[in-house]
C-alpha cells in the first residue's frame, strides 16, 4: 500500500478470476436503531448520512442508512419485523458487523467459485433490476455470525456512479438536506477507506479460518504474530493476517493464547455469546494528526497511551527508519504525544495509529484510525503498550 489512500477502480478490464475483488462494496452493521446510530456516526465520526431506505421508500422489513466518507460505505440495518435476521442478532450480540461485501465482476460466478472451493452459502444469487440498472448479490458464511456478500452492478448502480452520489440500490432515497451533513463537509475528519478488519475467533480456531480464506476466498497469508509478539504480563493472543490476491483487503484473524488473566479476545467472546465476529475496522487517513484531533474534538473516546511510551518510541522508530534508508517521522513529535498517537516502523516505512474505546456498551466493536507512510505492517512495536492500555480498560469494566 502507498502512503496515499487508494481509490480502487472499476474501470479495469474484466477479470477472468471470479474471486478478483474490485473494492469493498460496503460494510453492513446490524443495529438496534439505524436512525439514531446514523446520527451518532455522523456527529462523532464525520460520516455523511447519504441515503436511506425505510417504510417511506417501500422497504417493509428493515430500515437501512448509507453512511459515506471517502471510499468508505457503511450500511446500518435495523429490523422492522420480528422475523428479520437482524432482530434476533441485535438481541443476542448488540450492534455489530454482519456483512463485509465485495464488489466483483460477476457475483453469481464468485459465489459459485467459492462454493466449489468449499464455502457454505448464506444467500443464493439474486438480481434486482429497475429502470436505473441492476444489482446482483450472493453471500457465503464466514466466521461466526458474519458473511461476505459478492456484489456486481450495472447501469446507474455501478460503483463508480454510487461514489459520485448515485443511488446505492433500489428503494434507497437521497437524504434531505440536514445540518450535520453540511457541518461535516465544512469540517472533514479525513477518513478515506477501510484499511483492514479484524476477526476474533475461539481458542484453537485461528488456523481453521486461515485455511478458509486460503482455500475458499483464495487469499494469501500476509503476516503471522504469535504470543511472543502480542503479550503482556497478564494476557496474550495470536494473529495471522490474510490478504486478498490484489491486496485490496487484509483480514487479521485473532485467537486467545494462554495468560494469567483474560485477553481482549476472551472478553470479546464472553460478551458476544461465545460467537466469533469482527472486533474492529481500521479506517485509513492521509493525515493522522488532523483526523485524531478532529475526532477527539467531536467526542470520540480513544485508548489512553501512557506517557512512558513516548520516552523510548522515537529512538526505536527512527533507528529502524534510518537503518533502512528512510527519513525519520516527519509529523510533529510533541503533537503526536499530545494526541496520544502510537507510532511504529518496519523496513518499508512507518505508520501512525490509534484505537477507539468500544463504540457501544458491550465491549465488542471499535475503530482503529491508521495512517501509513510506507509501512505494510500492523504496529507490532506497539503491541505491548496497546495491550497494557486495553487491559486497563478491561479492568475498569471488571472483565480482566
Amino acid at each position: 500500500m502507498t502512503t496515499m489512500a487508494r481509490q480502487p477502480s472499476v474501470a479495469s478490464s474484466p477479470s477472468t478470476d471470479p474471486l478478483h475483488l474490485i473494492d469493498v462494496d460496503h460494510v453492513r452493521f446490524f443495529v438496534g436503531n439505524a436512525k439514531q446510530a446514523a446520527y451518532f456516526y455522523a456527529h462523532v465520526f464525520g460520516f455523511q448520512i447519504e441515503q436511506y431506505a425505510d417504510l417511506t421508500t417501500g422497504s417493509r422489513d428493515a430500515a437501512h442508512y448509507l453512511l459515506t466518507q471517502g471510499n468508505i460505505r457503511i450500511i446500518l440495518t435495523t429490523p422492522l419485523t420480528v422475523d428479520h435476521a437482524a432482530a434476533m442478532e441485535t438481541a443476542l450480540y448488540g450492534d455489530g458487523v454482519k456483512d463485509v461485501a465485495f464488489t466483483v465482476f460477476d457475483a453469481g460466478a464468485a459465489w459459485e467459485r467459492a462454493l466449489r472451493n468449499g464455502a457454505m452459502s448464506a444467500a443464493e444469487p439474486r438480481t434486482v433490476t429497475d429502470e436505473h440498472g441492476s444489482i446482483t448479490t450472493a453471500s457465503i458464511r464466514t466466521f461466526g455470525r458474519c458473511i461476505h456478500t459478492f456484489v456486481s452492478r450495472t447501469g446507474g448502480y455501478e460503483l463508480t456512479k454510487v461514489k459520485q452520489g448515485g443511488a446505492f440500490a433500489p428503494r434507497f432515497a437521497k437524504s434531505p438536506s440536514i445540518g450535520v451533513n453540511e457541518y461535516n463537509k465544512a469540517n472533514p475528519c479525513g477518513l478515506k477507506y477501510v484499511d483492514h478488519l479484524v476477526g476474533n475467533v475461539q481458542l484453537g480456531k485461528m488456523n481453521h479460518w486461515v485455511r478458509f480464506y486460503e482455500e475458499i476466498m483464495e487469499f494469501k497469508l500476509f503476516k503471522h504474530f504469535d504470543d511472543k509478539d502480542i503479550s503482556t504480563e497478564y494476557s496474550a493472543l495470536m494473529s495471522k493476517v490474510m490478504s486478498s490476491g490484489s491486496g485490496l483487503i487484509k483480514i487479521p484473524i485473532n485467537e486467545p493464547a494462554e495468560g494469567k488473566k483474560k485477553s481482549q479476545i476472551e472478553e470479546y467472546l464472553d460478551w458476544h455469546q461465545g460467537t466469533p465476529g469482527v472486533q474492529h475496522l481500521a479506517l485509513r487517513t492521509d493525515d493522522e494528526l488532523h483526523s485524531i484531533a478532529e475526532l477527539r474534538r467531536r467526542g470520540v473516546e480513544f485508548l489512553n497511551i501512557p506517557d512512558a511510551y513516548y520516552d523510548k518510541v522515537w529512538e526505536r522508530v527512527n533507528t529502524m527508519l534510518t537503518g533502512h534508508g528512510h527519513q525519520p517521522v516527519k509529523e510533529d513529535h510533541a503533537r503526536i504525544r499530545d494526541l496520544g498517537i502510537l507510532v511504529d516502523a518496519d523496513d518499508e516505512g512507518y505508520l501512525l495509529q490509534l484505537f477507539t474505546r468500544p463504540l457501544q456498551d458491550r465491549p465488542t466493536l471499535f475503530f482503529e484510525i491508521i495512517c501509513r507512510r510506507g509501512s505494510q505492517s500492523f504496529g507490532k512495536g506497539n503491541f505491548k503498550a496497546l495491550f497494557e492500555s486495553l487491559e486497563l480498560e478491561q479492568a475498569r469494566r471488571g472483565n480482566l
